[in-house]
């Protein structure tokens, strides 16, 4: 990582207020499983109707973070306790999904990766099998979420899949399988055609015909409206076909990352904030810190596979949008449970602007990873 001095120093101190910050929040914490917070407090998602929520991995990947940081057992322990507590979505049809990723990569596979602990193996292996199940052959998708009751999902694929496709690449190298690797290779190639408009800008939502394959048309999904540009959606893509290029070479996913990159890039408001969507109305000023995180961690593994001007221009980004996080939507009290404010599930959602558990791990992951520390779960 080229970082000038300024910018390490930078980064080392804001790595010491994520440990200052993060012990006490962790004894607090004890057995949840957060999402968001109730005046400064998480909640906890692990109740039998809360424990497939698609986030339910992440504060399980903020302890395996702090954990290869710190050595401190506290939070590896917090790590495995969640870990375990999983283990009743797997027991369960509904509470399986495209997010399969999302929950087993910071947890079980991130604890395997430490170990070779075998029943985090049989874990994650159970979780990719499941992954690869809603691999749909007629129109090289997976299948994004099961049946609500109020619509049809059956031909719908979500830009929010590249992220998970890790864990179907991580099947393929530790069975040397390669069906694995080959849906979630043919995904990312579809999602490389219909997602990805001329702009850069991607898609969030869109509907195949699930019998013929034949694309039927997008959809605005957690965006302002069909054609508009979810923030969140753009960071999925960026890092996600990075990815997809680190696991399998191919230079068209480099290229995919890069062309939505530098759309992105070119869409950052002056303060470095981002909006929830790109495209939403002029006076409307609801901001999304997630977005900026996960683009920010994206840019980082994007500059390192990068040509050297790119590589610059990407991580040059990436410092914009977190120092502008830490800077003006960091929470450092140490009586309340998150570090990111301003954050926004979905633009149509009843509320705009409050913590989320994934953007607290993003930002910890991205500002890790400027030092060279943490581990690569994805």
């Amino acid at each position: 990582m080229n970082l000038s001095q300024y910018d390490a120093d930078w980064a080392s101190g804001v790595i010491e207020k994520i440990i200052e910050k993060m012990k006490p929040v962790t004894l607090r914490t004890g057995n949840k499983i957060p999402y968001t917070t109730v005046n400064g407090v998480f909640d906890d998602r692990s109740g039998n109707g809360d424990i497939a929520w698609w986030t339910n991995g992440f504060w399980g990947g903020i302890m395996w973070q702090l954990f290869s940081v710190t050595g401190d057992y506290l939070y590896q322990n917090a790590a495995i306790e969640l870990e375990e507590k999983l283990d009743r979505v797997l027991m369960n049809c509904n509470g399986l999904d495209h997010d399969n990723g999302f929950k087993w990569l910071p947890t079980a596979v991130a604890h395997y990766s430490l170990d070779q602990n075998p029943q985090s193996y049989n874990r994650a292996i159970l979780a990719a099998e499941n992954l690869a199940g809603r691999f749909n052959l007629a129109g090289n998708f997976i299948r994004a979420w099961n049946d609500w009751g109020d619509e049809d999902h059956r031909g719908w694929a979500i830009i929010d899949c590249m992220m998970n496709l890790p864990l179907l690449y991580w099947a393929s190298d530790r069975t040397a399988d390669p069906r694995f690797q080959q849906i979630a290779e043919a995904h990312a190639k579809q999602a490389q055609k219909y997602f990805i408009r001329e702009d850069g800008s991607v898609n969030h939502i869109v509907e195949f015909n699930p019998f013929t394959g034949e694309m039927i048309k997008s959809h605005g999904g957690q965006g302002y409206g069909t054609g508009s540009s979810w923030t969140r959606g753009q960071s999925w893509g960026l890092y996600g076909f990075t990815l997809s290029y680190i696991h399998t070479g191919d230079s068209g996913f480099l290229n995919a990352a890069s062309k939505i990159a530098d759309y992105f890039i070119s869409n950052i408001p002056e303060n470095g904030l981002i909006p929830v969507d790109f495209r939403q109305p002029v006076n409307c000023s609801w901001e999304d810190s997630s977005a900026a995180a996960i683009a920010a961690s994206g840019l980082i593994e994007l500059s390192r596979h990068s040509k050297e001007q790119d590589s610059h221009k990407y991580l040059n980004a990436a410092l914009l949008l977190l120092k502008a996080l830490e800077q003006k939507r960091c929470n450092w009290k140490k009586e309340d449970d998150y570090i990111l404010e301003k954050c926004t599930a979905a633009y149509h959602d009843k509320e705009h602007e409050f913590s989320i558990i994934y953007g607290d791990y993003y930002f910890i992951e991205a500002v890790f990873k400027l030092a060279d520390k943490g581990i690569f779960i994805w």
